[in-house]
């Protein structure tokens, strides 16, 4: 079963942060549901240094028709001059859970 889903990878600094973008792109209905992760640890390059952050993970689920609008939507509320935005497709998964996702979500225009 192959499906035009993906789910969305994006790591904020705090949960406030976290709760107010998924709370705005499930209102929305860009994604059906976005899972909260705490405690990431992020080691990255940034502006010739190295950095160390705490940050939570996002997990959103969304399809490709509306992955622009969400993309759009996070870069609007994240904090962040370049946030983590990484769509990966959604090969397959339990029916009916597939079903939920895309009942949940608008007709992208």
């Amino acid at each position: 079963m192959s499906t035009n889903l993906q789910l969305v990878l994006c790591t904020v600094p705090n949960r406030e942060c976290a709760e107010q973008i998924a709370e705005a792109l499930v209102a929305e209905q860009l994604a059906a549901c976005v899972n909260i992760i705490p405690g990431i640890a992020s080691v990255y390059r940034w502006k010739g240094g190295m950095e160390k952050d705490e940050e939570l993970l996002l997990l959103i689920k969304t399809s490709q028709g509306m992955y622009e609008s969400l993309e759009q939507r996070i870069r609007t509320l994240h904090p962040y001059e370049l946030p983590e935005i990484i769509a990966v497709s959604i090969q397959a998964g339990q029916k009916d859970y597939i079903k939920w996702i895309e009942n949940s979500l608008t007709t992208p225009s």
